[in-house]
């Protein structure tokens, strides 16, 4: 009878509960219209990168000022959208980061408070320790590729 080897594992139960907790924070403040706060939970120089953008916004005051103009616009049609990570798959970097990838979803909520699918995407998002925030970790980068619109 054969042996099964599994292979060595490592506990990155710990790892994986800091990473939650921020992205519930960090999606909170977004969704929330807390832009200022949101732009906060990057890195000084973070990156926000994906389709549509000229190039990719840089900066906590780029990235605030992308956030603000998006609610505003949000609120004068008044629509909410909610921001969702799912599937999220943290791998340790060996200096001390977090390589993330996850599925995100923007859920969009009219008026009268009926929910839509706007948005489907993966994320991909480097994480730098960051022991005076609350959670921990600060978004040095982050890579947005949506997926496909299905053809009408």
């Amino acid at each position: 009878m054969a042996t099964t080897v599994l292979p060595d594992l490592t506990d990155t139960s710990a790892l994986y509960l800091s990473v939650q907790q921020f992205y519930a924070r960090h999606m909170h403040l977004l969704d929330s219209g807390r832009a200022r706060e949101w732009a906060g939970t990057f890195t000084p120089d973070g990156t926000f990168t994906a389709p549509g953008l000229d190039a990719p916004v840089r900066g906590r005051a780029a990235l605030a000022a992308a956030v603000e103009q998006t609610h505003a616009r949000l609120a004068a049609s008044g629509e909410t959208h909610r921001h969702w990570h799912g599937m999220v798959w943290v791998t340790p970097g060996p200096d001390g980061t977090a390589h993330v990838k996850c599925y995100g979803m923007v859920i969009a909520v009219d008026p009268a408070g009926t929910p839509r699918l706007h948005r489907h995407c993966l994320c991909e998002d480097v994480l730098t320790p960051a022991p005076a925030e609350p959670e921990g970790w600060l978004v040095a980068s982050r890579h947005v590729t949506p997926d496909a619109a299905p053809t009408p």
